[in-house]
């Protein structure tokens, strides 16, 4: 597993109870501490310090393995963002979606602004290339940053913008699969590692939605792509 092998100087674990430890914390309902007890109970003694240290480290360098192999998505985005507790205040959590479900891409944010909305969308355009419609609600933020993007565009090159909450709910039902998987950790400690834990429970949504498109991934269960990515 060249990936685990490259986040760290040192293993003191093998390399697939590592990758099995960092898959149960992101993919269940599971604190830190409860992993650290049901590796005990299988004779692993593994701090639960040790165990968040692996997620931090492992997962940026997962997310970019799992671009690589992203499945293309639609050219109509469903965008909205949710809040997100780090350090004892809501920060903000975009997020976009095709009209198949298929997540766009994600970005936690200080601020809900017009600078944040627009920096998310670059972000999403440089993975997926620029929609033809985005539909959001009646964000204000939202509609200057698309309105930015469309700044001295002939009309028929513009990025069409729709408001309508009720289109949106495709967004706003696939936020709680992510806010599910959060609820037990009561916010997170610090902007980087709040942002590399979503970014991790985000490769687990995208991968049980069949949103990996590898040349050996074909067949596989979510988990078992998760350890393709790893290898």
């Amino acid at each position: 597993m060249s990936l685990i092998r490259n986040a760290f100087k040192r293993l003191h674990y093998p390399v697939d109870i590592i990758a099995q430890c960092v898959r149960w914390y992101l993919a269940y309902s599971l604190s830190l501490r409860n992993l650290e007890e049901i590796m005990a109970e299988r004779g692993i003694v593994v701090d639960h310090s040790t165990l968040h240290r692996w997620v931090i480290r492992l997962v940026p360098l997962l997310d970019k393995a799992f671009r690589r192999h992203k499945r293309p998505a639609g050219r109509r985005w469903r965008m909205d963002e949710t809040y997100i507790k780090v350090r004892g205040k809501w920060k903000y959590l975009y997020r976009a979606v095709d009209t198949g479900g298929q997540t766009i891409d994600f970005l936690l944010t200080a601020k809900r602004d017009a600078a944040a909305a627009l920096r998310f969308l670059r972000k999403a355009i440089r993975q997926h290339s620029e929609p033809e419609v985005v539909t959001i609600d009646k964000s204000g933020a939202n509609t200057a940053a698309l309105a930015g993007l469309n700044a001295g565009r002939e009309d028929d090159e513009c990025i069409k913008v729709r408001q309508n909450k009720y289109l949106n709910n495709l967004v706003e039902q696939d936020h709680r699969n992510i806010k599910r998987r959060i609820k037990l950790m009561t916010g997170f400690k610090s902007f980087r590692r709040g942002q590399a834990i979503l970014a991790g429970i985000e490769i687990i949504h995208m991968l049980r939605k069949g949103q990996l498109q590898h040349p050996h991934g074909g067949g596989l269960s979510p988990a078992e792509q998760f350890y393709l990515l790893v290898a």
